[in-house]
């Protein structure tokens, strides 16, 4: 169908079946608009080096490639790790993480090519499309962008097959590959094919970062992680950069069968969705956080920051990361972070993320007071008082409730009153 005209499009490129069919289709359909391709390495184990050849053999001018690795990680990865956000109790976020970060880059690479319009890949029906678009309005809204998947008349990945033959698309893509897959350094994600049935178990061929826990070595596997001010700096006493930290951990907890989630999710736009997601070194390092935290971190900002974890984890989750609020609650977590310096010692073992030390010189722990031993660190007879004071509430209103001539309310046989009609 026609569309008005536009100069020039950066793409969000990755080479794949989608992207790919995008090039052709934006130029036919854009006034013959120069389409600009632009891929972010976040790590996805993918060769990379002929993909400008292939986006050029689509129909692109050229193509952008940035290693975005180290940025992704520290400024994206280790703030929501920081956060606790976790969505959905099981989620790590490492898609919905990502985004936001191509997104700005994307931006970025127009702003720089003098292009007036970005595209995407995303589908209608996903949270992905939300985080890119709202990355481009809060960034630089004078930018149009197209997302075909919402006006092409392809409805399936058969039909992008058919267009790209029809066009002379190179694709890798084939009939067969029945998992939408989404891959960085931080995590794995699967959708489609079997998975598509909640009742269906995992295939065991579709994993790719982990073995089987069943598999896994039948000896656990010790390793310290080192943190400052809440950030893995080093992996057994050797201080590395995040990427290097993560390539390491994700081969260490990948070989132990750990970070295997699978998730029915409730997406932005309305559906529920399975998705089996894995991130081996993810888990480990957020396991290994909280542990540190617990010895380091007071209870009223733990209880505080608990809370705000699940806001976190929700903003980030609905694309929001270029917000107020996600950059407020980024200060609150990076005081919170101060003090949660030290190391973890872990145990992996089939599937199994095992605490087993933990030590900071910050720690708010002390032997002496949780041994209650010396009366002048902690007076047992301190406690009546307190417990007089804190169980105030319940006492009076039993008393009230004896004075008007019944009993406590807790000493009820049931509560059948209570239930509705």
């Amino acid at each position: 169908m026609a569309q008005e005209t536009v100069k020039k499009v950066v793409l969000s490129y990755s080479g794949g079946l989608d992207t790919s069919v995008i090039v052709p289709w934006l130029k036919n359909n854009y006034g013959g608009c120069e389409v600009i391709c632009f891929t972010a390495d976040l790590g996805q184990n993918e060769d990379l080096s002929g993909l400008e050849k292939k986006a050029v053999a689509s129909g692109a001018s050229k193509l952008v490639l940035m290693d975005l690795r180290e940025e992704f990680l520290q400024r994206y990865v280790f703030p929501t790790m920081q956060a606790g956000a976790v969505y959905e109790r099981e989620y790590l976020l490492g898609t919905s993480m990502a985004r936001p970060l191509i997104a700005k880059k994307l931006v970025e690479v127009a702003e720089a090519e003098g292009a007036d319009a970005v595209a995407h890949g995303c589908t209608g029906k996903g949270n992905d499309q939300v985080r890119f678009e709202l990355t481009v309005m809060a960034l630089n809204p004078k930018l149009r962008v197209i997302a075909p998947w919402r006006e092409w008349e392809i409805r399936s990945r058969e039909d992008a097959i058919a267009y790209a033959k029809k066009h002379n698309v190179p694709i890798a893509q084939t009939e067969k590959d029945i998992y939408s897959r989404d891959s960085n350094i931080f995590h794995l994600s699967h959708e489609g094919g079997v998975l598509e049935n909640p009742w269906n178990e995992p295939e065991e061929a579709m994993f790719q970062l982990t073995v089987s826990p069943e598999k896994a070595p039948d000896r656990p596997e010790v390793i310290e992680v080192d943190f400052e001010q809440g950030t893995p700096v080093a992996l057994n006493g050797e201080r590395l950069s995040a990427v290097e930290l993560f390539t390491r951990l994700n081969a260490l907890a990948g070989r132990h069968g750990i970070g295997r989630a699978d998730i029915v999710e409730n997406r932005l736009v309305g559906m529920k969705s399975r998705g089996v997601y894995e991130t081996p070194a993810g888990t480990v390092l957020m396991r290994a956080h909280q542990a540190l935290e617990s010895i380091c971190m007071d209870k009223y900002t733990m209880r505080y920051k608990d809370a705000v974890a699940v806001r976190y984890a929700e903003l980030v989750y609905n694309g929001l990361w270029f917000c107020r609020l996600r950059e407020a609650l980024d200060a609150f977590v990076l005081v919170t972070q101060q003090n949660i310096t030290g190391t973890v010692r872990l145990k992996l073992y089939k599937g199994n993320v095992i605490v087993s030390g933990r030590k900071s010189p910050f720690s708010l722990y002390r032997e002496d007071y949780a041994s209650f031993g010396e009366e002048d660190v902690y007076n047992q007879k301190d406690a009546h008082g307190f417990i007089q004071l804190f169980g105030l509430p319940l006492k009076v209103e039993a008393l009230l409730a004896i004075e008007g001539g019944g009993e406590s309310r807790y000493r009820r046989p049931d509560y059948s009153q209570f239930k509705r009609d």
